[in-house]
């Protein structure tokens, strides 16, 4: 797969609207839109070399949205419940509705005009409170401790930001700011993006070359490794500050 036909994948799946899925002519009678399933899988998130949880995610795209499934399992059998979200976006990458919870509190956040509308909960019987921010419906969710989020941040950032010369991935020069929603947090924050080049990595004792991206907040420094020759797929994450390693399985 070259490089181009790569990039061009990965903006299929930021924007994931049926413009992007096929190229017929408009006047074509519509086709019936299947399910597409773009990655799926598991991270599995590592304190001082201790496995501590493991997120299932998928992400498909489904009538044009794409959706962002994960669940959060801590290793411990006799942790609490685990946690479900499920993210979807429109084909112009904005976000349809957002969703997480535990088991026990709860929270949605959709667009409302101008805002963002999270509605949360702590319990089942309890009833919703609000909160509006003042930010556009294209904000990406980064929700605590959902890798999947981060993967399809870094996708954001490679289809929009990246483009390929001579077969040479080259990016926008300095790091690109995203505006970002932690709902968990009932937060909002700036965070910058910038592709650091090619480095070797070794992957559970094996070497491997992959993109390194720098994902960094006014708190916090993060480094992602993403494989180009697999689709841009997220390998691994390291949070030095927190001695944690994310680790696709």
């Amino acid at each position: 797969m070259t490089w181009m036909v790569r990039m061009r994948w990965v903006a299929a799946l930021v924007l994931a609207g049926a413009a992007w899925l096929s190229a017929g002519d408009k006047s074509e009678k519509p086709k019936p839109v299947t399910s597409q399933m773009v990655d799926s899988g598991s991270f599995g998130v590592f304190v001082k070399g201790q496995r501590v949880v493991t997120e299932t995610f998928s992400v498909q795209q489904e009538n044009g949205i794409s959706v962002v499934k994960s669940r959060l399992q801590e290793t411990n059998p006799s942790a609490a419940a685990s946690q479900t979200s499920e993210l979807q976006m429109t084909g112009a990458g904005e976000l349809v509705r957002y969703e997480w919870s535990d088991g026990s509190g709860s929270l949605i956040v959709t667009p409302n005009n101008e805002f963002l509308l999270e509605k949360m909960k702590t319990s089942p019987s309890a009833k919703f409170a609000e909160q509006p921010f003042l930010m556009p419906s294209t904000s990406a969710i980064l929700d605590n401790n959902f890798f999947a989020h981060r993967q399809v941040l870094g996708w954001r950032y490679l289809a929009t930001n990246c483009r390929t010369e001579g077969g040479t991935l080259k990016c926008q020069k300095g790091a690109v700011e995203f505006g970002v929603l932690v709902p968990q947090d009932r937060t909002s924050l700036r965070v910058r993006m910038e592709l650091a080049g090619r480095e070797k990595v070794s992957i559970r004792g094996t070497e491997r070359e992959l993109l390194r991206l720098d994902l960094k907040g006014e708190a916090f420094s993060w480094v992602l490794w993403v494989d180009d020759k697999d689709q841009f797929k997220l390998i691994r994450v390291l949070i030095p500050d927190a001695n944690t390693e994310v680790v696709r399985d």
